[in-house]
């Protein structure tokens, strides 16, 4: 009888001990599972630490990490340090746009190492880039920065027959002088201004320089649509007066009174 209640007590003990340590190990199992799940949900991706200037160079500064959905990654992140940073004595990767501070950085945005960055990657496609001179009086003052949106007046001629017409109308602006960071909020008086236009709105720019003298009128932000705009005159400013009127006017009456009667000769 002792001996089966022995048997019986190591037999509970033994069950026991084996559930504890399975629990442990199926305790141990489940936070890994969980952690592991969790990372297969997102990745790594790199941002911007700071804004960016258009041809600045990607330094260790300007970069910083966050975790993105893997489910919503979009295509050309980088993901890797090593694949931005230039290493010792290559030359650096640059913005090839302004780039704001939390902005995924992209290949489409980011020049290869040592590849020149000017405004010309900056164009759309089968546009041109453009430069017409201007000064404070035709370039609204110096207030026309990188990426504002312009129309282009054309003033020609001389005395009664000057007129001015818009050539183009929504006309993005993409340099000034040597200035193309669209971020710049410092106006400056310009004497080049480079806009981007189509190959025949560029032949039409390219003319109107010759002919006329050009101005530029900014836009505002909300303001994309174009309109019909009918040519203007001198005389449509001056409102010449009917010539019937002004030959009127002209004449002199002479008004003559003799005795009680009295009559009146128009002089020319």
């Amino acid at each position: 009888m002792r001996l089966s209640a022995l048997i019986t007590a190591l037999t509970g003990l033994a069950v026991a001990g084996g559930s504890v340590y399975l629990a442990r190990d199926y305790i141990r199992f489940e936070p890994a599972t969980a952690e592991a799940s969790a990372e297969s949900e997102t990745v790594g991706v790199i941002v911007a630490a700071r804004d960016i200037s258009f041809g600045e160079a990607i330094e260790p500064g300007t970069l910083t990490a966050i975790e993105w959905p893997r489910a919503a990654l979009p295509a050309g992140v980088y993901t890797d340090y090593e694949e931005l940073l230039a290493a010792s004595n290559q030359p650096p990767r640059r913005a090839r746009r302004p780039i704001a501070q939390g902005e995924l950085l992209l290949t489409t945005k980011i020049s290869d190492f040592g590849e020149k960055v000017t405004i010309v990657q900056t164009i759309g496609a089968n546009n041109r880039a453009m430069a017409i001179e201007v000064d404070a009086e035709t370039a609204v003052g110096g207030f026309v920065t990188p990426g504002d949106r312009v129309d282009i007046v054309m003033t020609e001629g001389a005395k009664e027959n000057m007129r001015a017409i818009t050539i183009l109308q929504n006309i993005r602006v993409i340099g000034v002088d040597q200035e193309a960071d669209e971020q710049t909020d410092s106006p400056s008086v310009a004497r080049t201004v480079t806009v981007e236009v189509t190959p025949d709105q560029g032949q039409r720019l390219a003319l109107a320089q010759r002919a006329g003298r050009l101005s530029l009128t900014l836009r505002s932000i909300e303001d994309t649509e174009d309109r019909t705009l009918e040519m203007t005159r001198l005389h449509d400013l001056l409102q010449d007066p009917d010539p019937e009127t002004v030959e009127e006017v002209r004449k002199s009456v002479i008004r003559v009174r003799r005795g009680t009667d009295m009559t009146e000769a128009v002089i020319n």
